[in-house]
């Protein structure tokens, strides 16, 4: 780790400290700490340990503690003369700092160039800035063996057995990736670290609103994909005089929005701190991220729809927590995938553009006869849910329709009732029933339940998620004799279970 500790005011022999200390005499404490600081200045880049005067045995001492730092190799001069000397790097072999030369030096290089933005410790938090109900709906999601041992689990063990914090057991420190998707505001530590979406009522440029999606990374696309799926996609329905089927397709194809911004959200740099910006507009929505692609990806490959082969990744850490809960592909096989689900809409095909440096900005077309005429009439939007040749999928349209379904015999329901479904319950109920049903198949406390959406257990929470769900019947009391009863817990009902297969 590059970690050390000077101890100046003891002894030592053959390395090992002789005591009592030999001690320093307080005034002298004071000077030495700014000679300190006056050595750190003559590093390249400046580095200064963390100094901290002890009273040891009845003698002053000092301790310096020299965490490493992101900014390595640290260069210094081999004289402190006038002249400054020659910069060299040092690296510590056995008990001795020698010059790092040739393939030492390659290699000190090297293992510098491997930690990425991601993967770096971030001394600015601790680990108490992590949430440990987004720990655990994480784990959860992804179906990891974690899962069932994290309520047992120190949250120091955790978080090594994750990979999310670095360092000694006495400066245990988060890994940036951990942050982003484990602190409820990533923000605090990257400045600007969200989604700001903007919708247009025309061309004009002056009606327009605007939206902030802000939290954890998985979170902010989740909300921002839901909210897109909810305000901006439609279905149209094309009938003809001449035959019988039906032209279907959407304004924008949902695969092709979640994986565009999925890859915004994993290639982009959050020491930049500049937002994605997601624009909507009635003929087209862009998505803005910085900085460009990392060589050797540049504007001719991002326009090639074969899988891209050769690359270099930003944010490996970020993109292996989106492919554990399935947001992104990765291996490059993210454009394809854009690119074949724009066709299969009959939407053009999508534009990237970047000048290969500062920005990635890629624009998804809305479909051609969306909003157009077939036969000299405008095509508007034909309710998908009553078409004629809807057939047998089910119809929601509002709760009434859930709860309508819910008590009948029928047990099927096609995807774009799942769709229906998960829309109405986030408008009329709240966004989080799926998420608290899917974790009742066994009886949980309610600190159990909030802890693993994000919440703390108060009373307002129960109201909010708990009290429409078991007024549903969707989930009962184990002891509903004593709905306050310390020991009370909370399991999914057989029409809960019926529901949760729909959404």
């Amino acid at each position: 780790m590059g970690w050390g500790y000077i101890i100046v005011g003891i002894n030592e022999d053959a390395g090992q400290p002789v005591l009592p200390p030999e001690g320093l005499p307080q005034d002298e404490l004071d000077k030495i700490q700014k000679k300190v600081i006056e050595l750190g200045n003559r590093i390249i880049p400046s580095y200064f340990p963390i100094m901290q005067p002890y009273y040891l045995e009845g003698k002053h001492i000092l301790v310096l503690w020299c965490p490493a730092g992101d900014n390595r190799p640290y260069s210094a001069p081999d004289s402190l003369g006038k002249e400054g000397g020659r910069l060299n790097s040092y690296v510590r072999v056995g008990a001795a700092s020698v010059i790092a030369k040739g393939e030492t030096l390659r290699r000190l290089q090297e293992l510098t160039a491997r930690i990425p933005f991601d993967d770096r410790m971030n001394n600015q938090a601790t680990i108490e800035d992590f949430n440990l109900g987004l720990i655990r709906e994480y784990l959860q999601g992804v179906k990891s063996d974690l899962f069932n041992e994290s309520d047992r689990m120190p949250l120091m063990d955790l978080c090594r057995a994750m990979y999310i914090v670095k360092g000694p057991i006495e400066h245990v420190r988060p890994v940036n990736v951990g942050l982003l998707f484990f602190s409820l505001a990533p923000e605090r530590f990257f400045p600007r670290s969200w989604i700001e979406l903007v919708v247009h009522k025309d061309d004009s440029g002056r009606e327009f609103e605007e939206f902030y999606f802000k939290g954890p990374l998985h979170k902010q696309i989740g909300e921002t994909l839901t909210f897109l799926r909810t305000n901006v996609l439609a279905e149209r329905v094309v009938k003809h005089p001449d035959r019988a089927e039906a032209d279907r397709f959407y304004n924008f194809p949902y695969r092709a929005l979640e994986e565009v911004l999925s890859n915004a959200v994993y290639h982009k740099s959050y020491e930049l701190g500049s937002p994605i910006e997601v624009q909507v507009f009635p003929d087209k929505i862009t998505f803005l991220s910085y900085p460009g692609p990392l060589p050797p990806v540049d504007g001719k490959v991002l326009k090639n729809e074969q899988h891209i082969f050769a690359r270099e990744y930003r944010n490996r850490r970020i993109g292996d927590f989106l492919k554990e809960l399935h947001l992104t592909e990765g291996r490059g096989t993210g454009f394809p995938i854009i690119y074949k689900a724009m066709a299969n809409n009959g939407s053009p095909a999508p534009v990237f553009e970047t000048d290969d440096k500062t920005y990635t900005l890629v624009t998804l077309k809305v479909h051609p006869f969306y909003g157009a005429s077939v036969n000299g009439k405008s095509i508007k939007a034909t309710d998908p849910d009553h078409a004629d040749d809807q057939g047998d999928v089910l119809k929601i349209k509002s709760l009434d329709d859930i709860l309508s379904f819910l008590n009948s015999s029928d047990d099927q329901a096609g995807d774009q009732a799942n769709d229906q479904a998960q829309k109405v319950l986030s408008n009329s109920v709240h966004d989080k029933v799926g998420v608290i049903l899917s974790q009742l198949d066994k009886p949980k406390s309610r600190t159990e339940i909030f802890e693993t959406i994000g919440l703390k257990n108060h009373t307002d929470a129960k109201k909010r998620y708990l009290d429409p769900l078991l007024q549903f019947g969707w989930i009962k009391m184990t002891i509903p004799e004593m709905p306050s009863s310390p020991n009370q817990k909370y399991i999914i009902t057989e029409t809960g279970s019926k529901l949760l297969k729909i959404i």
